[in-house]
């Protein structure tokens, strides 16, 4: 691994949050824990600066916590091989502008060269992951993709994650969020969804409930469902429900978050592995496709996780809109009979974080095999 001394790491926000999200996670841990130099190439700074806002949307290029992060404006552009790091990492089959691939087979040694993939529960992943793919003048790109087994990269985790999570003050963090004592002490969900989520008829499930539950949604979350409720304030109690609007928050709060809540619904990939890493049970939207592929991925993974969950697994798969037996909108039957697992989702959220700390960090595992590629 010495033998590299940088990478560059290309990525178009497509999701969001979501891309940009996984990248930043991992170029600040390949800086801080590896000692690379890392440049982020990304193409919205707007979401980039959501969750971290020290950035500079105007800026072409900056330092932002020691990772050079350069505004990713086409495909055209002037490269050399000087400008090409030792290892080059395109997120989720993003194309690199033909011009730095022209500068990466001028050099010698060839920088190693990884498609990062979007991460899924699928079988067929553990027979894909580290798999060449020759390139036109003669490049290789290897395959790496995240994954739930010891055939994968893992999931992205920072060395630090696990003892920053210990000595975790949930009810201070609470607290700093304006939460009162009776909030704190209710049943708390966090709420990350897409805009399709059927916010609404969930939240009169809570507000008719007998248990006080206290729900916090980042700002522009759901917003049409949390405005019906809250009447455009930051925070309303109806009924058994308290909803309350957060600001958006830069990641290391959210994680915090997601650490201080019962309950996380979590969207995407990003907060779908920081919820797992949360050790707290938690409810998927995972990112719509064409023709429903989506709601493959979603079984995929259920089937890995929620095997003795039945009513997790029928829940998550209605909040994505799949067939899952019984009243399709019977929202209330639905948030009961999770209720009846509770005590088994949260230690089944324990036994799989402990079940992925097994398979190591994926910013280890792919340095790892890129030198096993020199």
């Amino acid at each position: 691994m010495m033998t590299f001394r940088r990478l560059d790491l290309f990525c178009r926000v497509v999701d969001n949050y979501g891309d940009i999200g996984i990248c930043w996670r991992l170029a600040k841990q390949l800086v801080r824990e590896h000692g690379l130099a890392v440049t982020l190439y990304v193409d919205d700074l707007l979401s980039f600066q959501r969750i971290c806002p020290e950035v500079d949307t105007e800026a072409e290029l900056q330092q932002v916590q020691d990772v050079s992060v350069r505004h990713w404006r086409g495909q055209d552009g002037v490269y050399t091989p000087q400008d090409v790091a030792d290892i080059v990492v395109e997120f989720f089959a993003v194309d690199i502008p033909p011009g730095y691939i022209d500068a990466m087979a001028q050099c010698t040694p060839r920088p190693v060269w990884f498609n990062l993939e979007g991460l899924t529960a699928e079988e067929w992943v553990e027979g894909c992951h580290r798999l060449p793919s020759p390139q036109r003048q003669a490049l290789m790109k290897h395959f790496f993709f995240p994954g739930f087994t010891a055939q994968t990269g893992g999931l992205l985790r920072e060395a630090e994650l696990e003892q920053q999570r210990a000595q975790f003050d949930a009810a201070a963090f609470l607290r700093h969020l304006g939460l009162s004592e009776a909030e704190i002490a209710s049943q708390k969900m966090s709420l990350f969804c897409y805009p399709h989520a059927p916010v609404s008829a969930l939240l009169d499930v809570w507000r008719q409930g007998a248990e006080p539950i206290t729900c916090l949604v980042p700002e522009g979350v759901a917003a049409d469902a949390v405005r019906k409720f809250t009447g455009g304030a930051t925070v309303a109690t109806h009924g058994a429900l308290t909803v309350r609007v957060l600001p958006f928050v830069p990641q290391p709060d959210y994680d915090k978050l997601l650490w201080a809540c019962d309950l996380n619904f979590v969207r995407g990939e990003d907060s779908f592995v920081r919820a797992q890493w949360a050790g707290k049970p938690f409810i998927w939207h995972i990112y719509p496709q064409d023709e429903n592929l989506h709601h493959k991925k979603l079984r995929a993974f259920l089937e890995r996780y929620a095997g003795e969950l039945p009513q997790l697994a029928a829940f998550s798969l209605r909040w994505n809109g799949a067939p899952a037996g019984g009243a399709a909108d019977d929202w209330s039957g639905l948030w009961a009979g999770l209720e009846s697992e509770r005590e088994r989702a949260a230690a089944r959220a324990l036994a799989w974080h402990q079940q992925m700390l097994s398979h190591g960090d994926l910013a280890s595992n792919m340095l790892s095999f890129a030198a096993t590629l020199r």
